[in-house]
């Protein structure tokens, strides 16, 4: 449903996320995800633009999060690397006057968009990384708690 170009600024803010104050390189994001380097490089480039996240050069340097977790609506990342919501809705806009039944699916799509918009402005990278974090800890072998 989501484009990958989505789903990779999701994981690698997600990734940058779980340590915020310290800079990840392209490489250490793209393999800690399982991400194609070269295609993440460009979504960091957007990302940066958007502001979403920062840049440093140097051996030290790399990416890290410009905002709080709790500050970036999933709806604003996904903007920022060209995955809006509506790119997540087929297209079934007729071209020609639509029969009764197109209109029906017309609006009801048009419903479902604004509803997919209202909750992807709602949700937050924060909300993510707390869902990550408990299916770790479910899934961890101490079967606890992971904090930090």
């Amino acid at each position: 449903m989501l484009r990958r170009s989505g789903i990779y600024a999701l994981k690698a803010l997600l990734e940058l996320a779980l340590d915020p104050p310290r800079w990840q390189s392209v490489n250490a994001l793209a393999q800690a995800q399982d991400l194609p380097a070269p295609m993440l490089e460009q979504l960091m480039l957007k990302l940066r633009r958007a502001a979403l996240v920062e840049s440093r050069r140097g051996r030290q340097g790399g990416y890290r999060l410009r905002r709080l977790p709790a500050d970036l609506p999933l709806a604003t990342i996904l903007a920022a690397v060209d995955a809006p919501a509506a790119s997540l809705m087929a297209a079934t806009e007729p071209e020609e006057d639509p029969q009764p039944s197109d209109r029906v699916t017309r609006v009801l799509n048009r419903r479902l968009l604004q509803a997919l918009e209202r909750e992807l402005d709602r949700l937050t990278l924060e909300d993510l990384l707390f869902d990550l974090r408990s299916a770790r800890a479910a899934f961890s072998e101490t079967g606890g708690l992971l904090l930090g």
